[in-house]
């Protein structure tokens, strides 16, 4: 009577163990179903270290569904984000800086995804330090932008005034600097990559002659701030109804910029591929020298959080007329 009874109640409870299989199974399906998830980022340096994730959601491997727009300007963008049509979008810093600001702080910084890539190009080996520059022309790109604001800050921190004691010429895009370097190696170029790669490919003359991104470091020193170009945010709305959706876009995300920097062949030719950088010999040079990174949380904070405050001391309307509040940083509390 005993063993019946055990034998019954044995069989109720391995019913209920596969009920309860089949019922968490059913649960797990629906957690685990993917978000689409829109990203939009620039035609440029910023977006390199994406190119491994768009490849691997390209093949279904992916751990959302990501929908991938790349434009040519910063200015597509924003009103793409504003009226909700991207979810995360790469970004020049200080334009995120703008965002938040047109939103009211509506978007989140969730990491930085491109240290500096601003180089100082020329065929002549007499400058050697930024004080050498005094007296000279430099060709760069536009007034009251990114390389404009990296080129005061450095001249100021090193004694100089760039409006009395340079002269800067601007140009509307780096292909045009690129071109006047070509023809007179003797001039000097503020470029990014991957221009800089691209100009010494095409004249053996030019060479590197000041990397922008040490020379911020110096004035700054071990704790301070980093050049810091490209960087990713979120719009808060998203954020809010699908946070482990973009917690897994950022460690892919993270993943994909490790991917760039550690088989850069392969990187090279997802470059060529998406019409980022011309040709796979100068990606193959260029990438390295890039400074793709992957940088969240409280060190994300405090690289961007200085650099934010240099562009606004020089120029408050380059970041959007003031400092983002700490809500614009996204550092979950551990």
């Amino acid at each position: 009577m005993i063993k019946k009874v055990m034998r019954k109640v044995t069989a109720v409870a391995l019913s209920f163990a596969m009920l309860g299989a089949l019922l968490t199974g059913c649960g797990s399906g629906k957690a685990e179903e993917k978000v689409t998830v829109k990203v939009g980022a620039l035609k440029g340096a910023t977006t390199l270290g994406l190119l491994p994730l768009e490849d691997k959601a390209a093949n279904g491997e992916a751990g959302e569904n990501y929908e991938f727009s790349m434009m040519t300007a910063a200015d597509e963008l924003l009103p793409m984000m504003i009226k909700g049509e991207l979810d995360i979008a790469l970004l020049p810093s200080n334009v995120a800086s703008i965002l938040y600001q047109k939103t009211n702080g509506g978007v989140t910084v969730i990491d930085i995804n491109t240290l500096g890539v601003l180089y100082m190009v020329s065929g002549d080996s007499s400058v050697t330090g930024v004080e050498d520059l005094e007296g000279r022309t430099i060709y760069l790109t536009g007034k009251g932008t990114t390389p404009d604001y990296v080129l005061h800050y450095i001249l100021s921190g090193n004694g100089m005034d760039a409006d009395s004691d340079c002269t800067l010429e601007y140009k509307s895009e780096a292909t045009e600097v690129a071109a006047l370097l070509a023809e007179n190696p003797d001039a000097i170029g503020l470029l990014p990559q991957p221009f800089v790669t691209a100009a010494c490919a095409q004249n053996d003359a030019l060479s590197v002659i000041l990397d922008m991104n040490a020379e911020w470091e110096k004035l700054q020193g071990e704790d301070g701030s980093r050049l810091v170009t490209g960087v990713t945010v979120v719009r808060n709305e998203f954020l809010q109804e699908h946070e482990n959706a973009v917690v897994t876009f950022m460690e892919e995300h993270q993943a994909s910029a490790q991917s760039m920097n550690s088989d850069v062949e392969n990187g090279a030719k997802l470059a060529v591929a998406s019409e980022i950088i011309a040709k796979e010999p100068i990606a193959l040079k260029a990438i390295p020298k890039c400074n793709i990174t992957y940088i969240d949380g409280a060190d994300m904070k405090q690289a961007l959080s200085g650099y934010l405050e240099v562009l606004y001391e020089q120029n408050p309307e380059s970041i959007g007329g003031a400092l983002p509040e700490d809500d614009f940083y996204y550092v979950p509390q551990k």
